[in-house]
């Protein structure tokens, strides 16, 4: 992927030399080429890495004479031939860069083109005709652009930091994005995902398209996910097939570079999927699909329930074993841990992040990928929502509310019998999540979670309740949908999901020069499984039934079947910082009486986690909201004081 950047005035005075220089000289990370393009009131640049074979050489920014449209485009496109076919673009002409290909999608569907485009992207476009700028992010933002506006000026970059070189943007805080950060309890950053940590600097949303002109800044959103048509096949065995078909062309699709191919693998079902539909293909034209597992340090103690299982090394091993084509990696990063590497991961994502807990190793897979010459590492992170989509109990108590008590017991029974337990104590379970009144009833009280993070005179100031009200959260910083189906659709339309975890990866594939590629993310997969019936995705006992029956032949069944574990990634935080406990104390210390940080962390929260936290680093404790508070705020903190 790369790295792109640009200043357009819209007034049309030409951009200075010096203000190019700021910008070059900003950028700093791994690059194959070098290349701008200058024409009066434009500037375009980028910093490419060569990823795809029509990426090598490719002449980006790409300047059409013709049609007098200039682009500079990060972006891998995964529907060439479709585009092929719908452009007439012919047989000779079709080796052209990805860059190209859009540009010649903009000359024809014009503010429309981005709804052709299934793929990782974000590009601006110069169109000298219409005398403005368009720009656009794929659907979940797999890439990032930012960018300033003023009266007359704009100024985008995939990353940060040459946008605040430039000598007429300050750096200053964002406190309406601060006020979002720290009032959400869960793992998003913001609800409104046009925000940055930096006041003037924001960023095209995903899904969105931009536009700069004259007449000013414009971002509207070009796709949504409907109800999509209900799919009816005729068997089940005809919805297998239609999975495996469009999952297989997703997948290959994502095989597409010159480089090695990598992908992460856990002892599940998402990653397995995709390793083994990856090693399916890659077979046929002799290459290794490299993987890379997580696995906790040699000294840490499991303290979980039967149920979860920290270290995966057995699954994975046994997917290893039964798919042909593997050379397998075990990673401990020994020494590593979350306290440590604070300081560089917010250099690197150039703001706060929530997910501390596996952040060192997600940065240690890019990097031994990067050492094995990996241009493309696959994943499947979406796949919760996607393939492998499928909720049990979410689904019998559909089944409880329309009173179809015959079908319901059925599926109890066996389900019981796959996963342990006596089915009739699931009922009251059910009731609650068919029911919720009943729950609000029943309940001794919620289950507990973070405490509220924000100081509330800053909420105050902010008005942040209110504004994250509209989607969905209260003031306890959770969503206030416990109906999956509805959080299902949510999720998918709500944009701003999956905004922190895309710019982790967009950033660290320009550290170690790779693409992270996620099938269980592609448009036409999700589409599919969005068409298919519930019926589909749990039956006859199984959760996550119809990635469960697709992936026969694929994954062994110890990994297919298993429905009495799952892995857990991270509950070894705790344990990894003990070396470094007495320091992350201190600093907390130090931090509860910081006046700079406490007009907005609420203090008492502080403390109160404070006095649970200096009594020792328990491994155990990795789950205590106390002890999890306390690393977000210290996070945040050094986040802040780089503004002071």
């Amino acid at each position: 992927m790369s790295a792109i950047y640009g200043i357009y005035n819209a007034n049309q005075q030409p951009v200075s030399l010096d203000q190019i220089d700021h910008i070059l000289s900003a950028l700093k990370f791994p690059t194959n080429d070098v290349q701008i393009w200058h024409k009066d009131n434009t500037f375009l640049g980028c910093h490419s890495q060569w990823i795809t074979p029509e990426s090598i050489g490719e002449k980006n920014p790409y300047y059409d004479y013709e049609r007098k449209l200039s682009i500079t485009a990060d972006a891998i496109i995964d529907n060439r031939e479709e585009l092929f076919c719908k452009l007439n673009i012919d047989h000779e002409m079709q080796a052209m860069s990805d860059s190209q290909l859009i540009l010649l999608s903009y000359s024809k569907w014009g503010e429309d083109c981005p709804k052709h485009l299934i793929g990782d992207f974000a590009f601006m476009i110069s169109d000298e005709k219409e005398q403005k700028l368009f720009g656009a992010r794929d659907f979940s933002g797999t890439r990032t652009l930012y960018f300033y506006h003023d009266h007359f000026r704009t100024a985008f970059s995939t990353t940060i930091k040459p946008l605040i070189a430039l000598p007429f943007i300050k750096e200053q805080l964002n406190e309406y994005w601060l006020a979002e950060y720290l009032a959400i309890s869960g793992p998003v950053d913001s609800v409104d995902a046009s925000l940055t940590p930096y006041k003037n600097i924001e960023q095209i949303p995903p899904s969105h398209i931009f536009i700069a002109n004259s007449k000013g800044v414009r971002l509207n959103k070009y796709i949504s996910f409907t109800q999509e048509e209900r799919l009816n096949l005729k068997s089940g065995e005809e919805y297998v097939e239609a999975f495996q078909d469009v999952f297989q062309k997703s997948v290959n699709a994502r095989l597409r570079t010159y480089r090695k191919v990598g992908s992460h693998l856990s002892g599940g079902l998402d990653s397995g999927a995709v390793a083994s539909f990856a090693a399916k293909t890659l077979n046929t034209k002799n290459k290794q699909l490299l993987t890379y597992s997580y696995i906790p340090p040699k000294d840490f103690k499991d303290y979980t329930s039967k149920r979860l299982i920290p270290d995966e090394t057995p699954f994975i091993k046994s997917t290893v074993r039964y798919i042909t084509g593997i050379k397998d990696s075990y990673l401990d990063f020994e020494g590593e841990n979350s306290f440590s590497q604070i300081d560089s991961f917010i250099d690197m994502l150039e703001m706060p992040y929530k997910y501390f807990e596996n952040s060192f190793w997600i940065k240690g897979v890019f990097e031994k990928a990067s050492d094995n010459g990996v241009g493309v590492l696959l994943d499947g992170g979406r796949g919760n929502f996607s393939i492998s989509w499928g909720h049990a109990l979410d689904y019998y108590a559909v089944l409880l509310r329309k009173l179809k008590f015959k079908k319901l017991f059925q599926e109890l029974d066996q389900y019981s019998k796959n996963v342990g337990g006596p089915r009739l104590r699931r009922i009251p379970v059910l009731m609650k999540i068919a029911f919720p009144s009943l729950k609000k009833l029943n309940s001794n009280g919620p289950a507990y979670r973070y405490p509220t993070l924000i100081n509330s005179a800053f909420a105050e100031k902010t008005k942040v309740y209110k504004k994250i009200s509209h989607y969905g959260l209260d003031k306890t910083g959770w969503f206030t949908i416990n109906n999956l189906f509805e959080q299902r659709k949510r999720h998918f339309n709500d944009v701003f999901h999956w905004n922190s975890t895309n710019t982790l990866t967009a950033k660290l594939s320009l550290r170690y020069s790779l693409a992270k590629r996620d099938p269980t993310n592609d448009l036409r997969v999700i589409r599919f499984c969005l068409s298919v019936p519930e019926e589909q995705f749990v039956q006859r006992g199984v959760d996550r039934a119809l990635i469960r029956r697709s992936t026969k032949n694929y994954l062994p069944d110890k990994v297919r079947l298993n429905q009495r574990t799952r892995g857990v990634q991270g509950a070894d935080w705790v344990h990894r910082m003990s070396p470094y406990w007495d320091a992350f104390i201190e600093e907390i210390k130090n931090l509860v009486t910081d006046d700079r940080i406490l007009q907005f962390i609420d203090g008492q929260v502080l403390k109160d986690a404070y006095s649970k936290a200096i009594e020792g680093a328990k491994p155990e404790k990795a789950t205590d909201p106390n002890y999890r508070i306390l690393m977000r705020s210290l996070i945040v903190s050094r986040f802040i004081k780089r503004f002071s």
